[in-house]
């Protein structure tokens, strides 16, 4: 037994549980790594458009001009790096910012210096330039790159929108060939099944697992907008 504490007043039947809890935790960590690797195996994804999106400049205190059009390929920084894009649920009929997209988000905007250092990071969303910098001034999100892409099929193509403009929230992986080509490697969605909705995309947010160490777990809490 692997003790992860010193205190005395521990009973017996607290010692088992946790014991059998921590071997569990252990098969967890395995199978989370086998997924991964089953992940990371999967056969050249297809080729993608070179989607073109608005970008503002780079400070948010910068003003919001002047827009420039960037494409999909130029987003990588450097041979053999990887694109990740989070799509976030923001404009055309999501007429008000996703709590949740704004929860992950914001932990993006935390790590985006550490991630830079082995992937390419982006935001794009449907709102107008605009109106999403404000809403990324309102939440500091100042270590991101942030695109607008309401006037592309990319959040279509991406599954993160439907025919009607509903949006979705989203997270897509993408690389980039020796000749330039872009492919699709991966996505996902929170919703897994029709019996599973909003937990497909947990892995991104720390906040879930911080509750779900707790006793009350995360439960039915949601994330709100409070700037």
């Amino acid at each position: 037994m692997l003790r992860h504490t010193r205190l005395d007043a521990e009973s017996a039947d607290y010692l088992a549980a946790r014991e059998e809890l921590r071997l569990a935790e252990i098969e967890l960590m395995r199978h989370r790594e086998r997924v991964a690797a089953q992940r990371r195996a999967l056969p050249p994804g297809p080729p993608v458009d070179d989607y073109v999106f608005l970008e503002r400049p780079a400070g948010l205190d910068s003003g919001d001009a002047p827009v420039r059009e960037v494409t999909l390929s130029e987003l990588f920084t450097a041979p053999d790096r990887p694109l990740i894009v989070y799509h976030f649920m923001y404009g055309k009929l999501q007429t008000s910012p996703c709590p949740m997209c704004t929860l992950w988000i914001d932990g993006f905007n935390g790590i985006a210096h550490h991630l830079g250092r082995n992937a390419d990071f982006a935001v794009a969303a449907a709102a107008d330039p605009p109106t999403l910098r404000q809403h990324a001034r309102n939440r500091g999100w100042d270590r991101l790159r942030l695109l607008s892409c309401g006037d592309s099929t990319f959040k279509y193509d991406l599954g993160s929108e439907d025919k009607d403009g509903e949006q979705d929230s989203t997270v897509s992986v993408f690389t980039r060939d020796g000749d330039g080509t872009v492919r699709h490697v991966y996505s996902a969605h929170p919703r897994l099944a029709d019996d599973i909705a909003e937990r497909g995309i947990d892995l991104l947010a720390p906040v879930w697992h911080l509750l779900d160490l707790t006793p009350r777990g995360r439960g039915d809490w949601y994330p709100s907008i409070d700037y």
